[in-house]
């Protein structure tokens, strides 16, 4: 990091400000998804230990944001959207936060061995280990693609979560590992168009600003199709029902035309701001969307 580019603390910070620092939004994401591989697996934790592999999994991507805030705080002050996150605006030290995701991500992770089994607590360490060295440190500054390779670091939760109920890893896991791993690139790459402004000015080298609009709405729009053969294949493998195949294909099918929004959207060659890029809005607004539906068919698709 540019320390001159970052504020000394000025103190003042609240429980919200280190709140903040687990990325909460993103968390709720995690928790879900893992949560849903926990609820799908073929046998169960008492409550207590469910809740507490939870915890885990939500303490340890709080983590990751915390670490990760802390090594992006040159990038986060120059960027409007991130400019008033804690570290930037001055509220908590870089040091400070970087400890907190340290001991946070010790925490969940011995945690996680205690409570259920080795097995998820590695799963977990890797998922934070990859996040931070492979994602944030390496590919984040470096290419182009560092959210297609990255995306396996969100994408772990659901392994994590049925490895804490069966102390293995089996088909069905790394299927819905698979499809957050092909449901990342659109759904980040939307949000990248019509905030291309703030990652130029960073100097962050996302598909946007190295190639262009018009590459970037064809890579959203070709990776929305490859998403539909992954999404329906826990139902072609026998994994899951019909429930979660109908409803796998419809999603899938929303999200393409979604992405077909973005691929036909003009406003880039007629020389217009992508601030107000509105079809990529509304791709990135159903992509998470998508993702809590779907991953919520395939816990109903096992009682039903």
């Amino acid at each position: 990091m540019s320390e001159s580019t970052v504020p000394r603390d000025l103190g003042g910070s609240t429980a919200a400000d280190w709140f903040s620092l687990l990325k909460p939004r993103v968390m709720s994401l995690v928790v879900f998804t893992g949560a849903i591989g926990l609820i799908v697996a073929p046998t169960h934790l008492n409550p207590v230990l469910s809740f507490t592999a939870i915890l885990c999994i939500a303490l340890a991507a709080g983590a990751s944001g915390a670490i990760n805030m802390w090594y992006d705080a040159d990038i986060d002050a120059v960027m409007h959207r991130t400019s008033s996150r804690p570290i930037p605006a001055g509220r908590i030290t870089a040091q400070d936060a970087l400890g907190y995701g340290i001991v946070l991500s010790c925490v969940s992770v011995l945690l996680m061995a205690l409570a259920t089994n080795v097995v998820a607590a590695a799963v977990l360490a890797l998922s934070i280990l990859y996040y931070v060295f492979i994602y944030t440190m390496w590919l984040k500054r470096s290419t182009p693609q560092n959210i297609v390779i990255g995306g396996a670091a969100g994408a772990f939760p659901p392994v994590i979560g049925w490895a804490a109920a069966t102390g293995h890893i089996s088909a069905l896991p790394i299927l819905l590992f698979t499809i957050v791993f092909f449901w990342t690139p659109p759904h980040f790459w939307s949000l990248a168009l019509f905030a291309s402004g703030d990652y130029e000015r960073a100097g962050v080298p996302m598909l946007p600003v190295v190639k262009g609009a018009r590459h970037t709405r064809v890579a959203v729009m070709v990776y929305s199709l490859l998403l539909v053969p992954v999404a329906v294949s826990p139902y072609w493998l026998g994994l899951c029902g019909r429930t979660y195949g109908a409803s796998a294909l419809i999603l899938s099918l929303v999200f393409c035309y979604y992405c077909w929004g973005v691929l036909t959207d003009k406003q880039d060659a007629q020389g217009l701001s992508l601030t107000n890029n509105a079809p990529a809005r509304a791709a990135f607004k159903y992509s998470i969307l998508y993702l809590f539906i779907l991953f919520g068919a395939c816990a109903v698709d096992r009682f039903v």
